[in-house]
């Protein structure tokens, strides 16, 4: 018969000859390689040039990480420099401890960094990786459940996840299984990577909108999700630190994508009344080029048109 509960895992941590093979670590491992593969693939599709995701992850990546970890040790400075605590496990990574928003934050300015370097819109390299790191969200989120930790209130719901009494908080011990909130966020992440693609395929997106939208369905979800926790943070008011920085950061993205589009939409406008009127005169035609071609130029001078030929994807923001 089996359980009505999701059991835990003994151990995450598997020893490999004299090294440890940490569960976390591999999660992000393997989330990081799927969302370069992916982001690879959609700026290609996007009149991008092979390689150019894979060297800007070199950036992204370790900026990623060490603003994740920032975020957490700043936010909860009483888990490494209060009285009793050794400072040094601050810098502990594989312990656990990563804040979502940092990565985002850290990763970004990674990416604008590579992105200037190699010559290549970063709005549209951010489009590109959206999906992914929605994708790669969801497998850390696995190096959660195998630590044990972040997880919800207890409950007796038959997806309820059994920890063990170690590793239940003060208060709590006596309660077997809790709410698996790493599930809840694994799912969540990957139903909006699905809508996100799906959305992108029948409007095409451009200009960094939608990786707005994917900030805005990651944080959404995550404003739920926060509030069923029960691990020790700092709160402002009623909510939790996160819940804030989800409201805030939703409402800053959902700005962005509102400014774009019009902003786009004066373009277009723009352009269509530079469009000529014909005539039937052929005395005109010369003025008819020039008028097409500084529409053109124009065009190309925006940076954020993901439509742009491989040559104009060069154009940094």
């Amino acid at each position: 018969m089996l359980p009505a509960y999701i059991p835990s895992p003994e151990t995450g941590v598997w020893e490999i000859g004299p090294f440890p093979l940490r569960a976390y670590a591999l999660g992000i491992i393997i989330g990081a390689l799927l969302a370069i593969w992916i982001g690879e693939r959609r700026f290609r599709a996007r009149g991008g040039d092979e390689g150019v995701i894979a060297d800007i992850a070199i950036w992204a990546i370790p900026f990623g990480i060490v603003g994740a970890r920032l975020y957490h040790v700043v936010t909860d400075p009483q888990l490494y420099f209060a009285d009793g605590q050794d400072p040094i496990d601050a810098f502990k990574i594989w312990q656990g401890g990563l804040g979502i928003w940092g990565a985002v934050a850290g990763g970004a300015l990674g990416a604008y960094i590579a992105a200037r370097r190699a010559g290549v819109s970063f709005s549209m390299v951010a489009d590109s990786l959206a999906p992914g790191l929605l994708v790669a969200q969801a497998v850390g989120r696995l190096g959660n459940y195998f630590n044990q930790e972040l997880f919800g209130k207890p409950t007796e719901v038959p997806w309820a996840l059994e920890i063990d009494p170690e590793n239940r908080p003060a208060g709590f011990v006596q309660f077997a299984t809790y709410h698996p909130t790493f599930l809840y966020e694994l799912l969540w992440n990957l139903a909006a990577a699905a809508l996100l693609i799906a959305i992108d395929r029948r409007f095409k997106l451009t200009g960094g909108r939608l990786f707005a939208l994917y900030v805005m369905f990651y944080t959404a979800g995550r404003f739920w999700i926060e509030q069923l926790r029960i691990d020790t943070v700092n709160e402002i008011g009623p909510f939790r630190l996160n819940v804030w920085t989800s409201m805030i950061v939703f409402a800053l993205a959902l700005a962005y994508f509102v400014w774009s589009r019009r902003r786009d939409q004066k373009v277009g406008a723009t352009a269509t009344a530079a469009e000529p009127t014909d005539t039937g005169d052929a005395g005109d035609t010369s003025a008819d080029a020039d008028t097409h071609v500084d529409v053109h130029a124009a065009d190309d001078a925006d940076a954020d048109t993901d439509s742009d030929a491989v040559d104009r994807s060069r154009t940094s923001d």
